[in-house]
């Protein structure tokens, strides 16, 4: 990764064992940790930059196979966005901040990586948006989510959270604002695992683990054709993956992906 200076965030490239059929093999994994613990690691303008500059690192070494994304201390995920920092600003540039902020949680969305959230506490407002942006979360008994928008007139989350939980309690959740602890989450799909507090980033580093043991590209391919696909005719769908695998998504054939089985099995693929 490339070496970079932040004040809000903080990175490391973790080593994880992970299996591949029978053997283990060392992976990769970014870890991101949002880091400002003191106001619950609200997300002011200087955070956001950080954080879309280490998803942009990230994307660029081939090394890293999945990213994770945490809050430093025992309280939060992130509360949000700063609105001291909001109310301090010119109309101008609240105007200009917005504008940011969409751009990075888009490209959060849009990551060809991997990008998982480890929510340790409460995921209130803008962290929620950012949180929902990500292809998936594992939380623990203290995670608690509020889509906080509603109380003051605005929206978020509308385009993000009922792919996760429905349409229906998308509704409720968003229209209400009320607050959504560990367990419902888990029940309702807004977080894939829930795991003990003390236990959490170990088990979302297995997690990332599993996957970051595969291909960068078919992984990236993945993501860009399930975003693709978002409100397609199945059939459409269909049609796309398999003019994909012979076309701008080719990548090995399946006995080049199987070699080592082949190998320990006294064959050897054939050429093309």
């Amino acid at each position: 990764m490339v070496a970079t200076t932040y004040s809000c965030i903080n990175t490391e490239t973790v080593a994880r064992p992970a299996m591949m059929g029978r053997s283990e093999v060392e992976t990769h994994i970014g870890v991101v940790t949002l880091n400002r613990p003191e106001v619950l690691n609200a997300l002011n303008l200087q955070l956001v930059r950080e954080l879309d500059q280490a998803i942009t690192d990230y994307e660029a070494d081939d090394s890293v196979g999945a990213v994770i994304i945490t809050g430093a201390g025992e309280r939060a995920f992130s509360a949000g966005a700063d609105i001291h920092e909001n109310r301090e600003l010119s109309p101008e540039d609240r105007e200009a901040g917005q504008a940011e902020r969409a751009e990075y949680t888009w490209h959060l969305h849009t990551s060809s990586k991997p990008v998982i959230g480890a929510v340790n506490g409460l995921c209130y407002g803008g962290g929620t948006v950012l949180a929902t942006s990500l292809d998936f979360l594992v939380g623990c008994e203290k995670t608690s989510f509020r889509f906080l928008a509603v109380n003051y007139g605005q929206m978020n989350a509308t385009w993000s959270l009922p792919h996760l939980v429905g349409i229906n309690r998308a509704k409720e959740l968003l229209l209400s604002g009320r607050e959504v602890f560990a367990d419902e989450a888990y029940h309702i799909g807004l977080i894939n695992h829930l795991v003990p507090s003390e236990e959490l980033m170990e088990r979302t580093l297995d997690i990332a683990a599993g996957i970051a043991r595969n291909r960068v590209e078919g992984l990236a391919n993945i993501k860009q054709l399930l975003l693709e696909h978002s409100g397609l005719p199945i059939e459409e769908q269909y049609r796309n993956e398999i003019e994909g695998r012979t076309g701008r998504f080719k990548g090995l054939s399946v006995e080049e992906g199987f070699s080592d089985f082949l190998a320990r099995k006294g064959r050897k693929p054939r050429d093309g």
